[in-house]
């Protein structure tokens, strides 16, 4: 495994990982984003911390206590131990706000640096993903639909807190059975195949020639292996994760950019299929998980690999 550089942020230029395709830089994504030459990124694929408050230092550190705070800790299930989940209904209306600002300014840092025609995945919640599309349209993205990981997960479908058995027949939310992945992509001049000519971008890549890419993604929950491998709260599966990355790059060339790194899994499934990726992280221990944790998820063979 190549050696961990420093984490003096002022050494930008030099990835704190590299690993096959993929570089990891330890940095503010804001900040990394700005330092970047215009029209020098082909597609960008993310799990961003779209509550903002449970990836704060204070948060982070009662996770990793098993405390909770804004993480609700589930309890086991079946002798399986579950993923901590965001409470994204406790969000304030100022917590809303700064959202809305944070995902405003993501888009606009982002934009020049995308090539025209670069698509943008976004992972999101039901219950944020309207100010998450709202606000990366309003810094000149063009919205182009929604792709849905069908994954049942714990989150919803639990009984009135405190009183289940006054009301056993209750459910206070629906238990969630999809997840919203918000597409866009940064505007064009020109049409699809002039764009396809110049950058290699405007289009996803179709799964096969008879069939192309779809906008419903069937996905289990992520395997126990890989949390194995990567442990991080919101680790998303190789398997989903791959057919994403793949259809970004619809001429197989380019960069994938993943600006909110966490345990690099965007960057592995990059790596695995062969393609440039770069990712930013601004948590040290979760960029010395991915450091870790990229080679041995993107040596993961899996079912759904192309």
């Amino acid at each position: 495994m190549p050696e961990l550089a420093g984490v003096d942020r002022d050494e930008a230029p030099t990835p704190f990982f590299s690993h096959k395709t993929a570089k990891l830089f330890h940095a503010d994504s804001l900040d990394w984003l700005s330092a970047q030459p215009d029209n020098s990124l082909h597609a960008c694929v993310t799990d961003p911390p779209y509550g903002l408050v449970e990836y704060t230092p204070m948060q982070l550190a009662k996770l990793r206590a098993g405390k909770g705070g804004t993480w609700r800790i589930p309890p086991s299930f079946d002798g399986n131990k579950r993923s901590p989940l965001p409470r994204f209904t406790t969000l304030t209306a100022p917590e809303l706000d700064q959202l809305e600002r944070f995902f405003t300014t993501l888009g606009e840092r982002l934009l020049p640096k995308l090539v025209p025609g670069a698509h943008v995945v976004v992972a999101a919640n039901p219950l944020v993903s309207h100010l998450v599309s709202y606000s990366l349209g309003k810094a000149g993205l063009e919205r182009r639909g929604e792709i849905v990981r069908l994954v049942t997960t714990m989150r919803g479908g639990d009984r009135p807190k405190n009183a289940h058995e006054e009301f056993p027949d209750i459910s206070v939310m629906p238990r969630s059975n999809w997840e919203p992945w918000l597409l866009f992509r940064k505007p064009m001049v020109t049409t699809v195949a002039a764009n396809l000519r110049k950058w290699g971008t405007g289009g996803l890549r179709r799964i096969s020639e008879d069939q192309p890419f779809g906008d419903v993604i069937k996905s289990a929950p992520t395997h126990a292996k890989e949390r194995a491998l990567a442990n991080h709260p919101s680790l998303k599966p190789q398997a989903f994760l791959r057919q994403v990355v793949r259809a970004v790059l619809p001429m197989g060339t380019g960069t994938v950019l993943d600006p909110f790194a966490g345990s690099g899994s965007t960057l592995a499934a990059a790596a695995a299929l062969g393609y440039d990726a770069v990712g930013v992280e601004l948590d040290l221990d979760y960029a010395k998980l991915a450091s870790e944790a990229i080679p041995r998820l993107a040596s993961l063979r899996v079912r759904s690999e192309a």
